[in-house]
């Protein structure tokens, strides 16, 4: 059999709430953020054993996301690097980590569904 080229595992639309900005009202109030993370990383021992131990556990990543949302930051930029370095450091197969985060109704003085981020870090 072939070998798959490129393998990602994808959280897509986790909803979370948090308090992020730069203005007061945004760290007493919170927002919603809205991410989606794509994990590159080789998981076909997984794909041939059936085994959870030979993949990465989303479950897990949720985990981390989750936490470092919980920490208070100016700037998304700063969350998104937070989160991207744990997930380096908690799993060591992922190669690259690609990160989406979006805040929900951002208070700046006009209609907006979302404004936000999207960076790739890679390994």
């Amino acid at each position: 059999m072939k070998k798959a080229q490129d393998m990602y595992i994808h959280l897509k639309g986790l909803k979370i709430y948090a308090f992020h900005g730069v203005f007061a009202q945004e760290n007493k109030i919170g927002a919603e953020y809205t991410i989606n993370i794509r994990l590159k990383t080789d998981f076909s021992q997984a794909a041939q054993t059936d085994k959870l131990e030979n993949t990465i556990n989303y479950g897990e990543v949720f985990d981390v996301i989750k936490s470092e949302m919980s920490i208070p930051s100016k700037l998304l930029e700063h969350v998104v690097y937070r989160i991207a370095e744990r997930l380096f450091n908690e799993f060591l197969s992922v190669e690259e980590v690609h990160i989406e985060l979006y805040k929900q109704n951002p208070p700046m003085g006009a209609e907006c569904m979302h404004t936000g981020i999207e960076v790739t870090y890679f390994r």
